[in-house]
């Protein structure tokens, strides 16, 4: 692999670990002419799912989209990196185990928001504020009404 420091045409692996539940690994590598450490990840290439939108529009599912909206809504909490990669390989296993080629966009949000209550309600009520398109604080409340009744139910 290149080196995006210094473009040398070959860089070391220092380490390598599977993450996100064994569908990825995550290699550490480094750069023996700059020395200029970097991450790679490799994942399975799977065929393309295509999102429904709600417009009716059909977009390919972009992973690295998802991801960005999971880093924002997790800002400032204990989630980490790891748990959101995790988090999106069970959610793409759950999609393609199903063998379908297409997923309406209303479903993929609502299963992305119920792994997320897992992680963290901070963040869920952050990615339903947008994923819901909350306009006043009624929204909000809604949501952290059915975490209280989930978790009451859950005791």
């Amino acid at each position: 692999m290149k080196c995006h420091q210094c473009q040398f045409n070959d860089t070391k692996v220092i380490e390598s670990r599977d993450v996100a539940e064994g569908e990825s690994i995550r290699r550490r590598r480094e750069c023996p002419h700059c020395h200029f450490r970097f991450t790679t990840y490799e994942r399975l290439e799977r065929p393309q799912l295509v999102v429904i939108k709600n417009d009716g529009a059909r977009e390919l599912f972009n992973r690295a989209k998802l991801l960005a909206g999971l880093h924002r809504a997790c800002e400032k909490t204990s989630v980490t990196t790891l748990q959101l990669e995790n988090l999106i390989a069970h959610l793409e296993n759950e999609l393609y185990g199903r063998g379908e080629a297409e997923v309406d966009s209303r479903e993929l949000g609502e299963m992305v928001m119920a792994h997320l209550a897992d992680l963290s309600e901070v963040a869920y009520v952050r990615f339903a504020s947008v994923y819901r398109r909350f306009t006043d604080i009624t929204g909000f409340e809604l949501e952290l009404a059915q975490i209280r009744a989930k978790k009451i139910s859950t005791e």
